[in-house]
């Protein structure tokens, strides 16, 4: 039986960026206190977390001081040492979920595939690389282009570039600048995910999202996707699989192709909160990041039935160089029926940097996800940047 008091359990949070202010604000409701730990002063998560610490993501002292004020330790960004965050829930006895293990295979996109290829899971043909050799031998196999991946840091496209042919593979192996791994091109009909969430002995899932990208950075989701049932339930199938392989409760963000045969294929997995699951706040009878804070917690997970059809864009910093974040025009937003304004509350914009999210919801019956995309994207025009 699960007994709350005040005050109640304290989640340790490393990373404080947009999603560990949403998970702060999804906590407070249940009577759970977030403490961040965050490089950046003043982080956005701060301003409704109990507290922040300020320290690097793999800072042992830092680390250490927040698994001795929490009560269960998670993530909001990959960047956290597995090792740091093993050894001080070991000597504090902190448990730290999902489970530092899980970081390790995440950390390396080439170690990733592979586990996940053992497992059964079905992934792109893929391949280490150790020279500009293998680009090109990939690129026989595979055909051009192909797509090479640093097999660590790569973040919002960072560290992945596409490689049209041979001649392009030595530039494109030093643009990456480390160890890297190359797939082959998915020929998709559309981006998807799914949010999955461990539990204490269960399972759940988020209704399919339909991704749009440009740039390698995520613009749009969409639910329903506009995909089949049966490839929908295909996409359930390979997110519950991935999950067997994970380690540790909590959400799991799960991004798929759906390639033109209406086949699923893995792309990639973060242990946690994702951006293609925001749309959940507005969208579902319970948000990821509520998951993710009773996940953690071991609580009895939410419904995630969906409430309504749901579109989410997110707002990018349209400047040409960074400088303080400012957002004009908000006006229409803020009158549009269904539609809900997130700023992150980021200090500064930089190019491209996600700045905050609007989602819109069916107002009616008669709503479509077409219309519901349309409205959003007007929305999201509609605003501009300004440093």
């Amino acid at each position: 039986m699960t007994t709350l008091r005040t005050p109640g359990p304290t989640i340790g949070v490393v990373g404080g960026g947009q999603l560990g202010r949403m998970l702060a604000e999804a906590a407070a409701p249940l009577g759970v206190e977030v403490i961040v730990l965050d490089p950046t002063p003043d982080c956005p998560a701060a301003l409704v977390a109990s507290d922040q610490i300020v320290a690097a993501f793999d800072d042992e002292a830092g680390i250490r001081e927040l698994a001795e004020r929490a009560d269960i330790l998670t993530f909001e960004i990959e960047l956290a040492d597995q090792n740091v965050m093993d050894r001080i829930s070991e000597e504090t006895g902190t448990p730290v979920h999902p489970k530092p293990s899980t970081l390790e295979t995440i950390h390396d996109k080439l170690v990733q595939k592979r586990e996940l290829e053992d497992a059964g899971v079905p992934v792109p043909p893929f391949r280490e690389v150790d020279d500009a050799d293998d680009i090109r031998e990939a690129i026989d196999d595979y055909g051009a282009p192909v797509m090479l991946k640093a097999r660590t840091g790569g973040y919002d496209g960072r560290g992945n570039v596409p490689v049209e042919s041979k001649a392009d593979a030595a530039d494109a192996l030093e643009s990456v600048a480390g160890p890297a791994m190359v797939e082959s091109f998915v020929d998709f009909e559309r981006e998807v995910s799914v949010i999955a969430v461990k539990g204490d002995d269960e399972v759940t899932t988020f209704p399919l999202g339909e991704n749009v990208h440009e740039d390698e950075i995520l613009r749009e989701t969409i639910v329903p996707a506009r995909s089949s049932e049966a490839v929908t339930e295909r996409a359930y199938d390979v997110a519950r699989d991935v999950l067997e392989v994970m380690d540790g409760r909590g959400v799991y963000g799960t991004e798929l192709f759906e390639t033109s045969e209406g086949e699923i294929l893995l792309n990639e997995i973060a242990p946690r909160p994702h951006n293609s699951g925001h749309w959940t706040i507005e969208g579902t009878q319970t948000s990821q990041f509520e998951q993710h804070v009773r996940a953690v917690l071991g609580w009895p997970l939410g419904s995630t039935a969906l409430r309504s059809p749901t579109v989410m864009t997110n707002l990018l910093a349209d400047v040409e160089q960074e400088g303080p974040a400012q957002v004009g025009d908000i006006n229409e937003v803020l009158e549009t029926p269904g539609a809900a304004l997130h700023w992150y509350g980021k200090h500064q914009a930089r190019p491209l940097r996600k700045m905050g999210h609007v989602t819109v919801t069916a107002d009616g019956d008669d709503d479509s996800v077409d219309d519901l995309l349309e409205t959003a994207r007007d929305l999201e025009a509609a605003m501009t940047f300004q440093s």
